[in-house]
């Protein structure tokens, strides 16, 4: 095997410094998507249950995916970062493999992501409108009781209070944190601005994260030339 001198051996250390960016980053991804699993907010909704229905847990299936894709950039990162250092062509081939199907990966949950952006909140809204309605009956039943703790739990969880213009029935009875005439934002808006939230954080790192794969994958095809070349 030849040696790789001048620019071809800028580009080795330059995707060797990419790669363990890539290893932090997914260090960083894992990181994020535990937090998202563990957060007091999403939890305290998401493990609700009403008349046998368990919440819409769509978030945690999108939250395990990030888990995944986690633990493999983590691997990835190192299998390129040894492959650079080495000069393995087989062992960057193998890496740039990866990284085409990782991206293709990620361009598919994001497209994924971007037409159903808003079927969390609404299934989730949709969730509390059922237990609200049964909180604000009359009679006096079990059902009303689970009801009315299962929205008790939104209303502590998010600070808010009923679902827009029926909050004022809140306002006189116990279900709402304060029965003063303050002005309380309605449950809607909250887990919209709640989902939203964390839809733009996993954006935002996909976002970086695809940028990084883009050049890795560039560096990693130079350089594989470059080796190829020096062999003879």
């Amino acid at each position: 095997m030849g040696v790789l001198t001048g620019c071809t051996q800028c580009i080795k250390y330059m995707l060797f410094f990419f790669n363990f960016v890539f290893w932090l980053a997914g260090g960083v991804i894992l990181g994020l998507a535990l937090w998202l699993r563990h957060d007091n907010k999403t939890s305290n909704l998401l493990l609700l249950q009403f008349e046998d229905n368990q919440a819409p847990n769509t978030f945690y299936i999108s939250v395990y995916i990030l888990i995944a894709v986690g633990t493999v950039m983590m691997f990835v990162g190192f299998l390129g970062c040894y492959g650079a250092i080495q000069e393995s062509q087989c062992l960057l081939g193998t890496f740039f493999t990866c990284l085409v199907i990782l991206f293709a990966c990620e361009v598919a949950a994001g497209i994924w992501g971007f037409m159903n952006r808003e079927t969390i909140s609404k299934e989730l809204i949709n969730f509390y409108d059922s237990a609200y309605i049964k909180a604000i009956e009359t009679s006096d039943s079990q059902t009303k009781q689970a009801a009315v703790a299962v929205v008790k739990v939104f209303h502590d969880t998010l600070d808010c209070c009923g679902k827009g213009s029926d909050s004022p029935l809140f306002n006189k009875d116990t279900l709402c944190k304060k029965s003063t005439d303050e002005q309380t934002t309605n449950c809607h808006v909250k887990l919209k601005e709640l989902f939203t939230q964390k839809q733009h954080i996993i954006g935002l790192a996909a976002l970086v994260i695809a940028v990084i794969m883009i050049f890795e994958m560039i560096f990693t095809m130079v350089l594989c030339c470059a080796i190829r070349n020096t062999a003879y």
